[in-house]
Formats: structure tokens, sequence, C-alpha cells
């Protein structure tokens, strides 16, 4: 028993392929948007490459923008069936690829799924490659003339003003490090011996951060030098001093910002098979509902509709028993072809 029957006569057919024909339409003009928010995402995470641990970010923009390729091309084919639809004569051209076109449209629809779910599961592996790469970029802030690290400087700077952080995970993080090259060091000062001689790993580390970090919101001019120094300072008490510098880490500010961002366009992809899906189906009562006229001779003739030919168990069955007799065939090919050596040896 089919799943979904609906009876047609020629003005619901007709109906229904201009419906079909305006949503496949309308879904090119969704895999433009998947397109265009892949190579948004894209872009934003080239600005900030330098802080991003390996490549492995840029998986998900790239899947984005082939998938928005693929939904152009695959409904305007749809959409081009449809319009077709509407004269028998030319319909007839796709009635022997209609059937693969349906399943690679079905195919097509839970490679969007999957997609959508990797916009949310991402965020977990963009939270670890964030961490390393901007771990990674604070060590290299000093390296102003090292080839291939002169712009590091800069991409920090630019990015703790822009997402009003610090550090990696907080502020003190600039503490753990030198970020202040040797060729600005005098090495004949004494400050400058006692804290590269204190330092196992004789680098010059301070209570300080660089000026991006601080807040411009903050009353008083910003401490960026001796922070955990009370007494350097007048009126001033570094536990209490909340505007002095931004208290968040740029991980979690970074993490914020992409995450929103996969957030949305996991969304939007979900939006975008909840239309794939409705467009599959239209077209899968056009192609049926062509294929039962009561008089193939008379296209006004009434005829029948259906989403499955079959109810769900048994087009389940019927893929299992396909699948099973393909596995079997090629296990008899195999031992054929074993065979076949045995008998020349």
């Amino acid at each position: 028993m089919a799943l979904l029957k609906v009876k047609f006569d020629l003005k619901k057919r007709v109906k229904l392929a201009q419906s079909v024909w305006f949503l496949f339409w309308f879904a090119v003009m969704a895999g433009v948007l998947v397109f265009g928010m892949g190579l948004f995402f894209k872009i934003e995470l080239r600005k900030r490459s330098e802080l991003m641990d390996n490549n492995e970010s840029h998986f998900l923009p790239n899947l984005l923008i082939l998938v928005g390729l693929v939904a152009c091309g695959i409904n305007a084919l749809g959409g081009k069936i449809c319009y077709d639809s509407l004269d028998p004569s030319k319909f007839v051209k796709w009635k022997p690829v209609l059937k693969n076109f349906l399943m690679a449209c079905v195919l097509f629809n839970v490679s969007l799924v999957v997609t959508a779910l990797l916009c949310f599961i991402m965020r977990i592996p963009l939270q670890f490659t964030l961490a390393e790469g901007l771990r990674n970029g604070m060590r290299f802030y000093k390296d102003t003339d090292t080839p291939g690290r002169c712009y590091m400087k800069r991409t920090l700077d630019l990015m703790q003003i822009e997402f009003r952080c610090c550090g990696n995970d907080n502020y003190r993080d600039w503490f753990e490090i030198q970020w202040v090259s040797n060729r600005y060091l005098d090495f004949s000062a004494k400050e400058v011996k006692d804290r590269i001689g204190s330092n196992v790993d004789g680098q010059y580390l301070m209570d300080g951060v660089p000026f991006s970090c601080c807040n411009p919101s903050s009353p008083r001019p910003c401490i960026q030098h001796q922070m955990t120094n009370n007494t350097a300072h007048y009126s001033y008490d570094h536990y209490t001093e909340e505007l002095n510098v931004w208290r968040s880490g740029c991980r979690d500010a970074l993490l914020s910002y992409y995450g929103g961002m996969m957030t949305t366009i996991g969304l939007l992809v979900l939006l975008v098979t909840m239309l794939e899906v409705a467009v599959t189906a239209g077209l899968q009562y056009v192609d049926s509902s062509l294929s039962t006229l009561a008089n193939p001779e008379d296209p006004e003739s009434e005829s029948e509709g259906w989403l499955l030919e079959k109810t769900v168990k048994e087009t389940l069955t019927d893929i299992m028993a396909k699948m099973k007799a393909m596995c079997k065939g090629g296990k008899v090919e195999e031992g054929g072809e074993e065979g076949g050596v045995a008998t020349v040896s």
C-alpha cells in the first residue's frame, strides 16, 4: 500500500508542478545563502589564521561552500524538471534519470543534516584549536623581527582591542611569558639582570600586559606595568581595579564569536534541510502522479501520487534486500576470480 496517497486531476497536477518549481528556485536562493555564509565564515577564520593551531578549523566553512554550490546545482536541475513536467513531450526525457535524481536528493538531504550537526559539534575542537593557537601566538608576540612572525604582535593587539579581552584565559597569562623583545631591554640595568637571573629559562618576566589589554572605560590612566604592586601606584589596589584591563580571556571571547556564528549557520542549514525535504517530496508526487495517469494519451485524466510506493517498513525491507544482494554478488565475483587464478596455475 502506498504511503500518503493523493488523487490528482490536471488542474491539481499543474498547480503541484508550479508550486514545486517555485520552491526549487527558492531553494536555489537558500543554497546561495549557505554558500555566502560559508565564505564569510572562512574569511573570518582567515583573518586570525595565525592564532589557529591547525587548518582543521577550515573544514567546516569548506564543507558549507561545497554544500551551497551543490544545493544551487541540484535545485536548479529540479526546477527544470518540474517546469518540463507541464509538457509531457519534454518530461519523457527525464523519466530514465528521475529515480536516480530523487535518490541523489535524499542523499543530499542526509548530508545537509550531517553538516548542520557539524556546525554544533565543531565548537568543541575549535576550543582546543584556539587555546593552543593563542598560547603559541603570545609566545611569538615579541618576535617582530622574525620572518613569519613579524605581524603576530599586530594581530594579537588588534584582536584584544576588538574583542575586549586579554591573554588566553585571563590577563595573568602575560605574566608567564616574555612578551618584550630583547632588542628593547637594557641588559646592563640591574632590574633586567635580576629578572632574567631569577627565571629558570632566562626570560624577562614581569607583572605587566601589552597596551591592547587596557580598558578605555577605566577612570584612571591605564596601569599595565607592575600591576600586582600596590605601592608602585597611588591609590591602587589590583584586586579591586576591575576596569583597568580586560578581565576576560581571548579564548572565550573568540569561542563565543565563532560559536555563535556556527550556531546561526547550523540553524540556517536545518531550515534549508526542511525546504529540501519539501521539494524532494513534491518532486516525488509530480513523478508518481504523471506515472499513474488513467489514460497516458489523455493529459486531463485522473491519476494518483504518493510519497512512497510502499509502506516505510516494506520500503526499508526492499532496500536491505537489495543491499544484501549486492554484497552477495560482490562475494560471488571475488570467489570466481580466485577460482580462475587457481585454474590457470
